[in-house]
């Protein structure tokens, strides 16, 4: 265990004590009890697991100093180490995890917009190709998708797809998908096989109610005008479409995949307070660590968070410089070693930060 973790492990213990002491205390107010537990919870967690820790690193210390002193079980040692070396990475990501207080946006259902950029119509495909991938992701995690809005592409895929995701952790399943995603691939209209880069903007909102973000409606405008599919074509002979402007931020909101007026109303008054709940979250965050959800620029290629690469098979992070050689189980949905290294870099962030 590293001096920082060690020093903010010895920081807990210490008001570990002190959580137990309060609570077994018959002057402590009655109404504190309930904090306290929380307290007392996440506190014991992070020294059960630092305990668990040190235990698993002297393991792998003794079990390398016998194997050199003992050849005939030096075999069988290192095998012991390396079993123990694997418990000590484990435990030394829950540890730093455990530590950062978790985000409080979390537990919300999420709002997922993916937007075609950087090269036309094969960027629209790569668009559809996100969004299949999303709707795999949630499906293997127990989560709802919700259709809001879509703008399909006269080539196939999307120029703009937004999906609300409901379930538990929603949120924090999706946030660090956030960013510009470009792909490397021959496109199916490329009739000389040569590879094009193209690109695909992710944003991914918590979303919030009336109650967290209200909405003064004299600050809204209400357009409503009829649906329309790819090229113009017409889907319904009704004004059910809704566009909101909302004049203080300028903030722009259309829906139209319902036949309902009241209903595409009501998605895009969701995604509006998503929305407005996400500039107020980057002006509290700005000072600690920058507009910490901005997400996307303009979708140029240069801003990738992360490419996929059909040739070789592969898929990079380049905010952790992970690549994994495992392309179709990422498009299929399998996101979790990303989203593991992610999260553990993202603790780690946290502490350097506080």
């Amino acid at each position: 265990m590293d001096r920082r973790l060690a020093a903010r492990v010895a920081e807990m213990a210490a008001e570990l004590a002190d959580v137990e002491e309060r609570l077994a205390s018959p002057g402590t107010d009655p109404s504190e009890y309930e904090e306290l537990g929380r307290s007392h919870s996440r506190l014991k967690l992070v020294v059960d697991l630092a305990a668990a820790l040190t235990s698993a690193e002297d393991d792998v210390a003794e079990a390398k100093e016998l194997a050199d002193a003992d050849p005939g079980l030096a075999a069988e040692l290192r095998r012991l180490a390396e079993e123990r070396g694997a418990d000590a990475d484990r435990l030394g990501f829950e540890l730093t995890a455990a530590l950062v207080p978790p985000d409080p946006d979390d537990d919300k259902d999420a709002i997922v917009e993916i937007r075609a950029a950087a090269g036309g119509d094969e960027a629209a495909i790569w668009a559809g190709d996100l969004l299949r991938m999303y709707q795999a992701h949630a499906l293997a995690h127990d989560l709802r998708v919700e259709p809001i809005d879509s703008s399909p592409s006269e080539a196939g895929g999307y120029s703009k797809a937004i999906i609300g995701i409901r379930g538990r952790q929603a949120y924090a399943w999706f946030k660090f998908e956030a960013g510009v995603h470009r792909v490397q691939r021959v496109p199916k209209t490329e009739s000389q096989g040569r590879i094009h880069t193209s690109t695909a903007t992710v944003a991914v909102l918590p979303e919030v109610d009336e109650v967290t973000v209200e909405i003064d409606p004299n600050d809204v405008t209400i357009d409503v005008f009829r649906s329309s599919g790819p090229g113009g074509q017409s889907v319904n002979t009704t004004d059910s479409a809704v566009r909101l402007t909302h004049l203080p931020t300028g903030l722009v909101v259309s829906c139209q995949d319902e036949k309902s007026q009241l209903q595409n109303k009501e998605k895009a008054f969701r995604v509006l307070r998503a929305r407005l709940y996400q500039l107020e979250t980057a002006k509290r965050h700005a000072e600690l660590e920058g507009v910490r959800r901005s997400m996307v620029k303009s979708g140029d290629r240069s801003e990738k968070i992360r490419t996929y690469n059909y040739k070789d098979g592969r898929v990079t992070d380049h905010r952790i410089e992970l690549t994994l050689y495992k392309l179709d189980a990422v498009l299929a949905g399998d996101l979790g070693e990303f989203l593991d290294a992610l999260r553990a870099a993202e603790a780690a962030a946290a502490l350097d930060l506080s």
